[in-house]
């Protein structure tokens, strides 16, 4: 289930895509679908805020241990994936024994899927395994068409 009631939602949501001076006359980051851009490090805590996420934190990784009975993905030990929406909602409902399904998709950059998508795969394939639940991953370039004006529909069909 989406966060975001609709898309108007998701693209306050997103930052905007021209950098904006800040006092110190620095740019600020841009992290979007389709740019990462920043003068220094990322600052993860902001994305964390921006997008509306929770960090994810020692003591939620020990519930969801202890919940699954399974040791966490390496993912989650190493901090590779350090931010989530809903996990702890999702080890909610797999404490009441309630069915529920995972859902996430791809935009694919180029016309293939290549390496860099593998790392969510897995994990993702690792939390189906985990709480033995359906996935239903959608393969998409759609969302990239409703925000960038200068796209046409055709290349989203390539």
């Amino acid at each position: 289930m989406s966060s975001f009631e609709n898309n108007a939602e998701l693209e306050k949501a997103l930052p905007t895509e021209e950098p904006v001076k800040t006092e110190g006359g620095k740019k600020e980051q841009i992290v979007d679908p389709w740019t990462v851009e920043s003068e220094g490090a990322v600052d993860y805590d902001r994305l964390v805020q921006q997008f509306g996420c929770h960090r994810i934190h020692p003591d939620l990784i020990t519930r969801m241990e202890r919940v699954t009975g399974k040791k966490p993905h390496r993912f989650l030990r190493r901090g590779i994936f350090f931010s989530h929406r809903d996990l702890e909602h999702l080890l909610d409902l797999y404490e009441k024994g309630e069915k529920f399904f995972l859902y996430t998709g791809r935009g694919p950059a180029s016309e293939a899927l290549h390496l860099g998508h593998l790392i969510p795969f897995q994990f993702t394939k690792w939390l189906q395994d985990t709480f033995d639940c359906p996935l239903v991953i959608q393969l998409t370039d759609d969302e990239k068409f409703l925000f960038k004006p200068d796209l046409n529909l055709e290349d989203c069909h390539r």
